[in-house]
């Protein structure tokens, strides 16, 4: 019994939100709204390989950037 986690054969696509989140899409689909595509195909594993790669900082960007503001504005800078 095949499931959705199998790798199936298809063809994947690496694909970003404007919060930076990364996720996969099946490659004959366009990217859902708000998303766009990184560069990245091929097998399903290879694609979340490459996530695991480069999506080291997993909070959104907008987080991000509140809790560097908050840390500044407290003077917790490195600066």
């Amino acid at each position: 019994m095949s499931s959705y986690e199998d790798d199936d054969g298809t063809e994947y696509k690496v694909v970003q939100n404007h919060e930076e989140q990364y996720s996969i899409w099946p490659s004959y689909k366009e990217p859902p709204g708000g998303w766009r595509e990184v560069g990245k195909s091929g097998s399903k594993q290879e694609c979340l390989d490459y996530i695991k790669e480069v999506w080291t900082a997993q909070r959104p960007e907008s987080l991000r950037k509140k809790m560097e503001e908050d840390a500044r504005l407290r003077g917790d800078t490195d600066e």
